[in-house]
């Protein structure tokens, strides 16, 4: 052993003081060596099948007595996260399917029968083995002892010392050779054995010979683990070198002195590698302990976005929709982070699933409400059905037009019903409106004379548009085409074999003034509406409520597109070139459809308008 730094210590009690230098340097990691290793094999048991866990813990039953505790750990935790991962999927399912979920029952998993039978048959045999391994420690605590009292007997016969050291070097490999004994009694027994092995080497001082010759197979002995220990600097697993630096640290302890003069110098080089080789393994766990902090706030940000959900937004199935895919995206996130801080691992799934089982009760409710609802809905709808349809036939023309109008107009009062059931009592009602009104137009010839007086107002009108000269001020243009524009959907309709031809020209008139005085393209295409509003009823009204029901779906899906767009931009990471020009290229997008949107909602409250001036 190398020599003290305490210059006052007696001689023969340098060997003790070095020991104590020894056990002060070994390092004491935040992580014990059981949790290492169950960190470091925990990776492969993740990557395992149940089926394969299963049959990975019946060969280590099997093999107890060499079968690690971090690996068995690593295995019940693995297997447990898929058992868990598949109840969850159920649930989930489950409540897809309308289920509540206080109302799920897990399915019986005879795997999990299996996995606990294994693991108490190895349960029972570590516990076995431990006991033998207690009671054998104990055996070798009495041998230790014997091996005390000899050496004791030898320093007590100071005459034959020299005589006695091929006895005493054949108890010194007694005890090396004996191992493990009981971790309480490990100190004070060693302080026992070195002292009588100082004292011993106190009465060879009389023959030097057989001294130098123990203190120079021992400094070879030193000398060799320090270049062990020097070596594991550049060991590529930090574990590993560090649980070869405790076997190095074991056998320096148990060779004896080296020469007083070389003691601190052994010591010291050893002590150095030690420090490597400990600085890195602390740096290993504080490095891995960073990402854990870091995998916690990823969580905890998760956890918060899914409890931060306003559900008194979530007022439609467009979107409930929306956001149960954010949810499920939240989820597939999840999934690629690794784990948190061991202490906050399981608060935090806690914390997630708690997070996630609330959205999707809440979203079985809406469901299980809307369900209700709609079948309230068609109801109503199939009422209306009935009274159109006793209508159709009707040639009291004014009051069973107004009376159809009227239930149009309930008809958009009434919520959404199901989707299997959407299209067939939709085209069902319009069905009968639609039959009333062309057998009115049939009946109402007398509106041609009408037409015609129409269609000669509009050739004014296009005679007019022709006549705006380029010169004329932009703004006072813009004014004259408004105002014709107005005038055109003032005039009423004019006959059907003219109208294509009429519009057509009015169109390409008034997109070649667009065009020249550069007016706005929503504005234009407003303008383009306002102008077909007549094309488009023709004398029947209904045919406005369609275009109208039309506009509304295509502002729905048109919302529905931008909240998409805008969740994706929640989301986009626009530190890279590549994800700055994306960014760009959504926003842009984004400010598209708002402008589409107020465009629907224009055409939209044109058709009101004239619906109203209609009544």
């Amino acid at each position: 052993m190398t020599d003290t730094h305490d210059t006052n210590l007696p001689e023969k009690q340098v060997e003790l003081a070095e020991e104590k230098q020894t056990a002060e340097v070994l390092p004491t990691p935040e992580t014990s060596a059981e949790e290492t290793v169950q960190e470091k094999t925990a990776e492969v048991a993740q990557k395992l099948s149940k089926a394969e866990i299963l049959e990975k813990l019946k060969q280590l039953a099997a093999d107890v007595e060499n079968a690690k505790k971090a690996e068995i750990d690593s295995l019940k935790q693995a297997f447990y996260k898929l058992h868990n991962a598949e109840q969850e999927a159920a649930k989930q399912q489950f409540i897809e399917n309308g289920g509540a979920a206080e109302e799920f029952v897990p399915q019986h998993d005879s795997a999990e029968d299996e996995f606990k039978k294994a693991m108490s048959v190895i349960k029972e045999k570590r516990n076995e083995l431990a006991a033998e391994q207690e009671k054998q420690k104990e055996l070798n605590y009495q041998v230790k002892l014997s091996i005390i009292e000899e050496l004791k007997e030898l320093t007590e016969s100071p005459d034959d010392a020299n005589k006695n050291f091929t006895e005493f070097k054949k108890l010194q490999q007694q005890w090396n050779e004996v191992t493990l004994v009981p971790q309480a009694k490990v100190n004070e027994l060693w302080k026992n054995y070195q002292l009588y092995v100082e004292k011993f080497y106190d009465l060879l001082k009389l023959n030097n010979e057989f001294r130098e010759y123990d203190f120079k197979k021992n400094l070879e002995i030193k000398t060799h683990l320090c270049e062990a220990a020097e070596k594991l600097a550049d060991e590529p697993d930090v574990i590993s070198a560090f649980h070869q630096l405790q076997k190095l640290h074991a056998e320096f302890r148990d060779t004896g002195p080296v020469a007083k003069e070389l003691r601190e110098e052994i010591w010291a080089r050893f002590k150095a590698a030690s420090t490597v080789v400990n600085r890195r393994h602390q740096q290993h766990f504080e490095a891995q302990k960073e990402v854990e902090r870091n995998n916690l706030d990823q969580k905890t940000v998760i956890c918060e976005i899914i409890e931060g959900i306003d559900y008194a937004e979530l007022t439609s199935f467009a979107a409930w929709d929306n956001k149960t895919q954010e949810v499920i995206a939240l989820q597939n996130k999840w999934k690629t982070i690794g784990y948190a801080p061991q202490k906050m691992n399981v608060k935090i799934f806690e914390r997630f699933r708690k997070a996630c089982d609330e959205f999707f009760h809440k979203k079985s409710e809406f469901f299980k409400q809307l369900k209700e609802n709609m079948s309230e809905n068609l109801e109503k709808k199939r009422a209306l059905c009935e009274k159109a349809e006793a209508l159709k036939d009707s040639t009291d023309w004014k009051a069973t037009s107004e009376v159809l109008v009227k239930l149009q107009k309930e008809w958009k009062t009434i919520g959404p019903v199901a989707k299997k059931h959407s299209d067939a009592i939709w085209k069902r009602f319009i069905t009968a409106c639609d039959y009333f009104f062309e057998q009115k137009n049939k009946a109402t010839s007398s509106q041609r004379t009408l037409e015609q007086e129409n269609l000669e107002k509009k050739k004014s009108i296009l005679e007019k548009l022709a006549a705006i000269s380029e010169d004329t001020d932009s703004e006072e243009a813009t004014q004259q085409v408004r105002d014709l524009m107005k005038e055109w959907n003032g005039i009423g309709h004019v006959p059907i074999k003219d109208k294509d031809k009429i519009y057509k020209q009015y169109r390409n008139l008034v997109d070649s003034l667009f065009e020249r005085f550069n007016i706005s393209a929503s504005n234009k295409k407003l303008s383009n509406f306002k102008s077909s509003i007549n094309a488009i009823q023709e004398g029947n009204p209904q045919a406005l409520y369609r275009e109208r029901e039309k506009l509304v779906r295509i502002a729905e899906n048109l919302k529905n597109e931008l909240l998409t767009y805008e969740n994706n931009l929640g989301f986009l990471n626009a530190s890279s070139k590549k994800g700055n020009s994306l960014l760009t290229e959504l926003n842009r997008k984004v400010e598209k459809l708002k402008s589409d949107i107020e465009l629907m909602k224009e055409k939209i409250k044109v058709i009101d308008e004239n619906l109203k001036g209609n009544e």
